[in-house]
């Protein structure tokens, strides 16, 4: 038996929850990592895990075990990175999630640029909105608008998206130009946005100097996708507010037109959130510093500040 093997292989089977999950993301078969957890347990002589048809639960004896073999997989791994750091480069594969409007406009475009200064990484891009379980899921990092701190995760602000708030020239050639936030309230439609998460109707949120206002307003149509909300919008069917790439284009090009230009709305950050390690991999920073670079070149999701959060 591969000691030190059957010693990672136990950490991914309790961190994944099931051997299945755990051998998708080790790649290897899911008879090799039984054989293994097997021979770690005879070893051992106790039993480490419990195994149902659909779930594996850790036994008193195995939670001690993984937390004291963690500190010795943190040391060595950190070992090992001391040695090779001056002549290693980023390589294998590095799993991120992110949201589907980020990814559409501003990830995947300039992923070339990234794979050109990292050929020997392989990026596994999921594509979502949901809450990503980090550890459970092998997902390297995730790029969401909040920072979902755990004990053991690191979140970097790495982007400041601006929102706007417009409609198509359609719409308002027939319900006229909003010279005040409280004018969508009386005779305007808004294309409403509901969290996909939580089902809540978002407000639209205006401020200028000390005045503040928050309004919900008359609504026909009403989506929990970014993507979908631009296409109401195109659609003349109301005013929308979303962040400002997603509209860029269109604005640009007279299909939507930006209204209340005097007002602000709240900004919104997006964090990169990794796993919290005493040695965070190689592929995990450049690929954050990279993220943070990319969204500092534009002008729609430039950071006024960059700042680094974590809890321990």
């Amino acid at each position: 038996m591969d000691h030190l093997l059957a010693i990672r292989v136990f950490a991914r089977v309790v961190e994944a929850g099931t051997f299945t999950k755990a051998a998708q993301s080790l790649q290897m078969p899911k008879a090799t990592v039984t054989k293994l957890i097997q021979s770690l347990e005879a070893h051992l002589r106790v039993k480490l895990l419990q195994r149902t048809t659909r779930r594996v639960t850790v036994t008193l004896e195995g939670s001690e075990y993984y937390d004291r073999t963690q500190k010795l997989l943190f040391d060595l791994d950190d070992i090992e990175a001391g040695i090779t750091k001056a002549h290693a480069r980023p390589s294998g594969r590095l799993r991120i999630d992110a949201p589907a409007s980020l990814a559409r406009l501003l990830l995947i475009p300039a992923l070339p640029d990234f794979l050109a200064r990292y050929p020997d990484v392989r990026i596994e891009l999921g594509v979502s909105d949901r809450p990503v379980d980090i550890v459970r899921e092998n997902v390297d990092c995730v790029l969401r608008a909040c920072p979902l701190l755990e004990s053991s995760w690191v979140a970097r602000r790495v982007a400041e998206l601006e929102h706007v708030t417009c409609a198509s020239p359609a719409y308002l050639k027939r319900y006229g130009t909003p010279e005040h936030p409280s004018d969508l309230a009386r005779r305007h439609l808004i294309a409403g946005y509901f969290s996909a998460n939580t089902g809540r109707l978002l407000p639209l949120q205006f401020t200028r100097g000390d005045e503040r206002i928050e309004l919900r307003g008359r609504f026909g149509v009403a989506v929990n996708d970014s993507n979908s909300h631009v296409e109401v919008a195109l659609a003349g069917l109301g005013v929308i507010q979303t962040v400002e790439f997603m509209v860029a284009e269109a604005i640009a090009e007279k299909r939507l037109v930006r209204i209340l230009p005097d007002w602000k709305c709240e900004t919104q950050s997006i964090y990169a959130i990794y796993p919290s390690r005493r040695h965070v991999g190689e592929k995990v920073k450049v690929f954050v510093d990279w993220v943070a670079q990319l969204f500092a070149k534009n002008r729609t999701t430039r950071p006024r500040r960059i700042v680094h959060q974590q809890k321990q």
